[in-house]
């Protein structure tokens, strides 16, 4: 038996106008949960609406740059006004860098920072202190692999997740008795957008898919693997390909990782 669309858990996923997001919106309609989809533009949010097929009482778009100081309280009374509750966010907008380090404007890291750092937190404080209320729900952090060791090309990007995943493993300690849980996912090499939306040392996008990526895992099976982790209680997890294996490499032959690690290609 179906439920009434009123029992319907609700899930907020930004970065849902493609890739990781967009999939994740698919996977989450098939589990039966009502949607609130974030990204930039809202045309992209209504072309990802209209392709899943689902009652327009069952999602909420709310569009918004991660890249400005948004009023995440308000959005959040905006989706309990809508849905009356809110049950696991996806903290997964971002945005990754092609750039040298040493030519990198200040201008383009505080960017970085920004949409991969600082609106994260601000999500949170704002869709935390709702969930602890409650006594339940699920925060998800969509970081990256380059959260666990640099890459060439991405210093401000890498410094960005590794800010992730310090910021919340500390804050899971904080809110270990409330009810919460706290995910921290590393995605290895995924087929999608991520590397043509990249931003160069001039702000403009890098507009090539990395190499290493055509043949990579795909949104839809990224997407799949998370949720079911996440349903695990799963709280750290990598999802990709072979290139994981250099985390087991990282904790256990620390002196291959270094010399593997300078031998990595730029893309």
């Amino acid at each position: 038996m179906s439920k009434d669309s009123s029992q319907k858990q609700v899930v907020w996923i930004t970065g849902a106008s493609s890739g990781i997001g967009a999939a994740l919106a698919k996977e989450y309609v098939c589990k039966g949960y009502r949607l609130v989809l974030s990204s930039r533009r809202l045309s992209d949010l209504e072309a990802v609406a209209s392709s899943l097929k689902i009652p327009s009482s069952d999602y909420l778009l709310l569009p918004f740059d991660l890249n400005k100081q948004n009023p995440y309280n308000l959005y959040l009374d905006q989706i309990l006004k809508h849905f009356s509750q809110l049950d696991i966010v996806f903290l997964n907008g971002g945005m990754s860098q092609r750039s040298e380090a040493l030519k990198t404007t200040p201008e383009i890291e505080k960017e970085l920072m920004q949409v991969n750092y600082f609106s994260q937190v601000a999500m949170a404080k704002a869709v935390l202190p709702y969930m602890i209320s409650q006594q339940k729900g699920q925060l998800v952090v969509v970081s990256s692999i380059a959260g666990k060791f640099g890459f060439y090309l991405r210093s401000s990007y890498a410094a960005a997740k590794h800010a992730l995943f310090g910021y919340f493993e500390s804050l899971r300690l904080e809110t270990d008795s409330t009810g919460i849980s706290i995910h921290l996912v590393f995605p290895g090499k995924i087929k999608t957008r991520v590397s043509q939306n990249a931003i160069t040392s001039d702000g403009s996008k890098h507009l090539q898919m990395d190499p290493s990526h055509v043949s990579a895992m795909n949104a839809e099976d990224c997407a799949r693997y998370i949720s079911n982790q996440i349903e695990k209680g799963r709280l750290d997890f990598f999802v990709g390909g072979k290139e994981g294996r250099i985390l087991w490499i990282q904790r256990y032959f620390p002196s291959l990782f270094k010399r593997i690690l300078r031998k990595q290609s730029p893309y």
